[in-house]
């Protein structure tokens, strides 16, 4: 009886043993961008997962002990970096297992807010001025909405997922390569897409935008840095308003899911457009195809507003 159970217990252990070594990585992402460059690696493998919900923002979300939790037992966690998650070094600090701040990754071009080709001539104007949370000279680390970021976040993955996942090495790197390939096509759509609208003027409210713009030759022409629960003065405003009849039929963008509380006063009368651009397509389906449908959006929101004036 000793002898058999012995063997039992033996032949328990290897099948414990071998399922780990087969176990599915598990992915977490901070932000939906990162998720969908993730997705595109681990097609046909797993789904990733994410931790801030759709309408969530990045730089001020508050931590449920559940997604404590998650944090501290993924095999893999990915996300931007202390300029963008506040909120996770704390609790990042008593994680053991790999979390990779990807602004730190060698080989992305990184910009920093006050640099540059951007035109920022009446930054010193009341009504046209940096993001508050954006001060000159800090990183910008809106940094997935470059395509040639997302290539080396993409390798990054691959890299790590093979390192985890011998076993299916083969179709993380293919994957990766394919993601390539894909983005080489997306870049070629966006420039024919967005070459018509080049020079056109558009404000902002949040300064979320400078690497898609750098990347196809787009220049917003200010910022209306007014957080979405505030109501700002009316000297305010007037110098606000101002600046959109100097400039004449334009677009102003909002981004989801909260437009300014001030917009339909600002725009009222003048031949302004609103709309919104979406840095983080926090709807956007978990696929391998799910981070060019976030770029190509962008784009064509961008385009069809100014197209429209």
């Amino acid at each position: 009886m000793s002898r058999l159970f012995s063997v039992f217990v033996a032949f328990v252990t290897s099948f414990l043993l071998i399922g780990s070594a087969q176990a599915e990585v598990k992915v977490l992402t901070s932000i939906k961008p990162l998720q969908l460059i993730a997705a595109a690696v681990q097609d046909g493998v797993a789904i990733p997962e994410v931790l801030l919900p759709p309408g969530a923002s990045p730089h001020n979300y508050a931590l449920r002990p559940s997604d404590v939790r998650k944090v501290q037992s993924v095999d893999l966690l990915y996300w931007i970096g202390p300029d963008m998650e506040g909120f996770l070094p704390r609790v990042l600090s008593g994680r053991t297992l790999p979390s990779i701040a990807v602004q730190d990754l060698p080989g992305l071009k990184l910009r920093h807010f006050g640099e540059d080709n951007h035109s920022h001539a009446e930054e010193a104007d009341e009504a046209d001025e940096h993001d508050h949370d954006h001060r000159p000279g800090s990183l910008d680390a809106h940094l997935w909405l470059s395509p040639v970021n997302a290539r080396v976040i993409a390798d990054r993955m691959a890299a790590d997922l093979t390192a985890a996942d011998p076993a299916n090495a083969e179709r993380y790197q293919r994957n990766a390569k394919a993601f390539d390939e894909r983005l080489d096509a997306l870049d070629q759509r966006l420039k024919k897409r967005l070459a018509g609208v080049e020079g056109k003027p558009y404000f902002v409210f949040h300064e979320a935008f400078d690497y898609f713009e750098d990347a196809y030759g787009l220049n917003h022409a200010g910022v209306f840095a007014v957080a979405a629960e505030v109501q700002p003065g009316a000297q305010h405003v007037a110098a606000m308003r101002k600046r959109l009849q100097e400039v004449g039929k334009t677009c102003v963008f909002s981004e989801p899911p909260l437009r300014p509380r001030l917009a339909e006063t600002l725009v009222a009368g003048l031949p302004v457009k609103l709309a919104e651009l979406d840095a983080l397509g926090g709807y956007t389906p978990a696929t391998a195809q799910g981070y060019e449908q976030v770029l190509e959006k962008l784009g064509n929101d961008l385009a069809g507003c100014l197209e429209s004036l």
